[in-house]
């Protein structure tokens, strides 16, 4: 390997030139793209809320404490002195859970049981939404109308329509939007996006990566816990105003709602975005899809061993290949049954990124080893952790920055997701056009978006 173009062959250094000039254009190219960086509020309609300086303290309240909303309530309680945060309210519709959430906060906590009257709070600066997913964006609308930050768990919606009313409210509203997948606030894919800006590996080619799981008694079978009764919650409430079916009290529903359509879209909703966030963030300039293909399967039938529990909606595996605009292509696995996935690897044409663990490696393909130079860069901090990437939203709050999970990304990682579910429940390729924001099969026809009550059963 050469390490100076001075002690390069003639053809070599040639070569090397036009290698740098094509990553000088493709950085070029990047930079001028679709993807930009906004500073949130500017340009923004004025909305409700105060103005939140570099020394004030958030003021921060939850909506939806399960296990996900409890998780958030300790990394938010641990970080609090760092981050100049207060825990201040919490709302979930199981009292249980909102006496938990109160008993590790300590202190004056208000509790609500309906999170319309926890937005009425005006000392709340921003909220954490760990709801079921169909509240997701319901949730997420109405705290920022209300003058609230917004930190909303992934998926950001149900349906893609509901995305955009997300994206929407954002625009309108300039509140601050993060979505949950901490893999964002991970340095390696930052260091990937930086690596692919600088044209070190030249055009995209071909992007991979899995989220794989197994278990004898099937994904997602909580346990139920027993003194959870129909007349301990607000069922009517749980459902929601979308929900077409509407089925008695369920507690396997209310605890295993990761299984059936109606709640969530399973591998693809749960397990997905946090491959889709991190990968689409690396290539440093997120395009929405054009094609959208995805093959599920449910075969293993692991429910079968959890007594009491029926057989569930969504695919226990799960693949997806989605193509984008400038030639780029991904293709992402999942499984509930199986736990050897796929590495983390983006293929440019002349170099190639393997992402893992806390190190991120260039090695250049084999027709240009004489003119690239392989990198490796290992140690990179911080690592992906939720405490992180709350910390980046409470930054982006006070600053006006873009958080890492922003809604331009997440709004093209839901088109993906909901027409992977499209595509795989439908049986077709779903074509996307941005511009019109319309969904087309192979043949050119237009196809309604998923939606509740459109893609049965919902």
């Amino acid at each position: 390997m050469h390490t100076h173009q001075s002690q390069a062959p003639a053809g070599v250094q040639s070569r090397r030139s036009f290698l740098k000039s094509a990553a000088a254009a493709t950085a070029a190219a990047a930079s001028t793209q679709l993807f930009k960086t906004p500073v949130y509020g500017q340009g923004a309609a004025p909305s409700t809320g105060r103005v939140i300086g570099a020394n004030d303290r958030i003021v921060v309240g939850f909506v939806g404490v399960g296990p996900q909303g409890q998780l958030h309530v300790d990394k938010m309680k641990a970080n609090a002195d760092k981050n100049n945060v207060a825990l201040a309210a919490v709302c979930d519709l199981w009292e249980k859970r909102r006496e938990l959430a109160k008993a590790k906060i300590g202190g004056d906590v208000k509790l609500y049981d309906d999170y319309r009257k926890l937005l009425e709070n005006k000392d709340l600066d921003a909220i954490i939404c760990a709801t079921v997913d169909h509240w997701h964006a319901r949730v997420a609308i109405d705290a920022m109308k209300a003058g609230k930050h917004i930190y909303v768990e992934k998926p950001m919606s149900r349906y893609l329509p509901e995305a955009w009313e997300v994206w929407d409210t954002v625009k309108a509203t300039g509140k601050v939007f993060q979505v949950g997948s901490q893999g964002c606030s991970d340095a390696k894919w930052h260091k990937a996006a930086e690596l692919v800006k600088e044209g070190k590996i030249g055009p995209l080619v071909l992007g991979q990566g899995s989220y794989m799981r197994n278990s004898p008694k099937g994904e997602w079978n909580y346990t139920i816990e027993p003194d959870l009764k129909a007349d301990s919650i607000n069922w009517n409430e749980w459902l929601g105003p979308n929900i077409k079916t509407r089925p008695e009290f369920n507690a396997d529903h209310f605890f295993r709602w990761r299984k059936y359509y109606p709640y969530c879209a399973g591998l693809l909703g749960d397990l997905f975005p946090h491959r889709l966030h991190p990968l689409l963030l690396a290539t440093g300039n997120p395009e929405f899809p054009v094609r959208v293909a995805a093959l599920g399967t449910k075969k293993i039938l692991t429910d079968k061993n959890t007594p009491g529990t029926p057989i569930r909606d969504v695919p226990e595996c799960l693949t997806l290949i989605a193509e984008f605009p400038s030639g780029y292509s991904l293709m992402v696995c999942s499984s509930s049954v199986n736990e050897q996935g796929l590495p983390d690897i983006i293929r440019g044409h002349i170099a190639t990124l393997y992402i893992g663990g806390n190190t991120v490696e260039l090695k250049p393909e084999r027709p240009f080893t004489d003119e690239v130079d392989p990198e490796r860069h290992p140690n990179l901090e911080p690592v992906e952790d939720i405490g992180v990437h709350q910390s980046n939203w409470l930054s982006c709050i006070r600053s006006g920055k873009t958080p890492n999970a922003n809604i331009e990304l997440a709004v093209r990682v839901q088109t993906v997701v909901s027409l992977g579910e499209m595509a795989d429940r439908m049986g077709i390729t779903c074509h996307f056009d941005e511009k019109t924001r319309t969904i087309t099969d192979g043949s050119g026809r237009k196809v309604e978006p998923a939606n509740y009550g459109v893609l049965k059963p919902s």
